[in-house]
């Protein structure tokens, strides 16, 4: 039964990405500080199935069965027992299956991954509802009440009604000049996966430092401010929009129009700060 089990996870995951060396240093066995949103967010969005388990038998697989795991990891087939479902649909079967990548120590040891608790970030595999596919080889994370919070957080927030979708490119910018020195408009339209409007709208006003707002919808509001850090729309705009305004978006621009532009945005870009910025060493 394992073989049938073990070789059923093995040829289901020979899509998955391989472990890079740096990934593998942040899979850990003990608890550890909160992780960034955006690493959290990564997982949550590529994973269809997020489950809250504990590792009941682990096995560690070496030979052809291990090919392409990272020289400081080991891989396992893991069997563990379902606590929570916190992301999919439909039942789920009292224990599971799946392989799973994690690091070894400083003296090169694998850890004792019984009786841990974890949160799998995951897909299913067809035909074989015991047995889940990790997003990653490494798409493991020690549970700790801290990632749990923020793991189902921006699970309420990817499947509310209103979520921001993702931004795939800019559509159009230009800047308007007011009539005072000083004064003027620039407006950023954006395109997203699934063409819902999503606008970026910087003010200036003399003596003032410039602000900006963020519209998830038709209408450009500029009350409507800067999205909250550490929210699905921070993530949106942070994570998706590219580093410089293409010179296809100031197409329709005059020369100071398109300067003024190109600094707003990246006025807006410097407020966002780095999509993935400095975070726990790991988690």
């Amino acid at each position: 039964m394992f073989r049938h089990s073990l070789a059923s996870a093995t040829a289901a995951l020979v899509v998955a990405a391989p472990l890079s060396t740096a990934v593998a240093a942040q899979q850990t066995a003990v608890p550890q500080p909160a992780p960034g949103y955006a690493e959290v967010a990564d997982l949550v969005l590529a994973a269809p199935l997020i489950i809250d388990v504990t590792i009941t038998s682990a096995t560690r697989i070496k030979g052809a069965e291990a090919a392409g795991v990272a020289a400081n990891a080991a891989r396992f087939y893991v069997e563990a027992d379902v606590g929570a479902l916190i992301r999919g649909s439909g039942a789920m079967p009292a224990r599971i299956g799946y392989l799973v990548d994690v690091p070894l120590d400083f003296r090169g040891r694998a850890p004792n991954l019984k009786k841990s608790r974890v949160l799998i970030f995951a897909r299913p595999v067809p035909g074989r509802p015991d047995q889940v596919q990790l997003v990653q080889l490494d798409a493991q994370r020690s549970w700790t009440p801290a990632l749990d919070q923020r793991v189902r957080q921006i699970v309420r927030e990817v499947l509310a009604p209103d979520a921001p979708p993702a931004i795939t490119g800019i559509g159009n910018a230009f800047h308007v000049v007011g009539t005072l020195p000083g004064e003027g408009e620039t407006q950023i339209f954006l395109k997203t996966e699934t063409g819902a409007p999503v606008s970026l709208l910087v003010l200036r006003r003399p003596n003032q430092p410039p602000r900006w707002a963020v519209s998830f919808g038709d209408i450009v509001n500029e009350g409507a401010g800067p999205p909250e850090p550490d929210t699905l729309g921070w993530y949106r705009l942070a994570c998706g929009l590219p580093r410089r305004l293409p010179a296809t978006a100031l197409e329709t621009q005059d020369e100071q129009g398109a300067r003024i532009a190109a600094e707003d945005y990246q006025f807006v870009l410097r407020s966002l700060g780095p999509c993935h910025g400095p975070s726990p060493a790991a988690f």
